[in-house]
């Protein structure tokens, strides 16, 4: 009898575990956006997807951030989040910037952090009253974070254009509460034509960071360089471009599939209303899959990371469970 019950008890704690361990595996996605140029579009948007392909709109597609309290200008754009090294913390950052005053006219970046995905404190940082010599800053677009395994510190990069000059992607470390960046702004990449670069997005695979990147100048699309150190200057570039399409793009962002050895390139073909997703098992070669992909929303710049099934359940009690889900 006695041995009977320890069984029982033995394995009612492995299945316990193993239903806990499933709920705390990452096994689906959480796609961060905002939706278009007018005002009310310029705000963090968030979807929700159980396999990489098909997402649903949480809170009604509406707005689960007041742009209004979160930034200088009133509206946020690019919006890219981060789960940090210790798994539980999640970083975001977002252009500072309502469209509607010009493409030149935003100088800050909105710093976000929140440990359950649903209440976040945030901070801007804005270059131009930050630092000396930026008089001539014409503009701070769209800034994205990744952990720097050398430095063991969380790098904030973006893009900046001053004065005539072409726009180049900078770096700064974050500092240690995610509230501020430390040091000066360093360049972190400019293409060997030294053409225009924005909207970039690394990954880190195989031992190499992989840079997608949207090239200005001449012609318009989304490339690669990967080097081995970030900061060491030494890039690798591709020639070709990597989107699959003719038309216009921007917005690149990258992201793996959960249990499989397949990423998905997605970026903004912006001149005719539409999102496109790519699929990739190597990072260079991209073929289209719109054919499995559905959304019920219209992204514009984004980022999607994996989530837990308890992250999932907690953002549907904050904002509702989609219909159809």
């Amino acid at each position: 009898m006695i041995i009977d019950m320890k069984k029982n008890i033995i394995l009612f704690a492995l299945l316990f575990v193993g239903v806990l361990t499933g709920y705390c595996q990452q096994s689906a996605y959480l796609f961060v956006y905002f939706t278009g140029n007018r005002m009310s579009e310029e705000a963090v948007r968030m979807a929700v997807s159980l396999d990489g392909y098909n997402y649903k709109a949480l809170n009604g597609n509406q707005p689960v951030l007041d742009s209004r309290v979160i930034s200088s200008t009133g509206g946020v754009r690019d919006p890219h989040i981060l789960r940090c090294e210790d798994g539980k913390t999640f970083y975001m950052v977002v252009t500072d910037m309502v469209s509607a005053n010009g493409w030149s006219s935003n100088r800050a970046m909105v710093l976000l952090k929140s440990k359950d995905l649903v209440h976040w404190t945030s901070n801007i940082v804005n270059i131009q009253k930050k630092y000396p010599d930026q008089e001539n800053l014409k503009r701070v677009w769209a800034p994205q974070t990744i952990y720097d395994k050398q430095a063991g510190k969380y790098m904030i990069y973006w893009s900046m254009q001053h004065g005539n000059g072409p726009d180049i992607i900078y770096y700064a470390y974050a500092n240690k509460d995610f509230t501020d960046i430390e040091g000066e702004p360093k360049p972190l990449f400019l293409p060997k034509n030294e053409k225009s670069c924005i909207d970039g997005d690394i990954i880190y695979k195989d031992g190499l960071y992989h840079l997608f990147y949207k090239t200005e100048g001449n012609g318009n699309g989304i490339k690669k360089a990967t080097t081995s150190s970030l900061t060491s200057g030494q890039w690798t570039e591709s020639d070709d471009y990597k989107q699959q399409t003719k038309d216009a793009v921007e917005g690149a962002g990258i992201f793996p599939l959960i249990g499989s050895d397949k990423y998905i390139l997605m970026y903004d073909v912006y001149m005719k209303g539409k999102y496109q997703f790519t699929e990739s098992a190597d990072l260079e070669h991209f073929k289209v899959i719109d054919h499995a992909v559905s959304m019920d929303f219209h992204p514009r710049h984004g980022t999607v990371i994996p989530i837990t099934q308890k992250e999932l359940q907690r953002l549907f009690k904050a904002y509702g469970k989609p219909e159809g889900f």
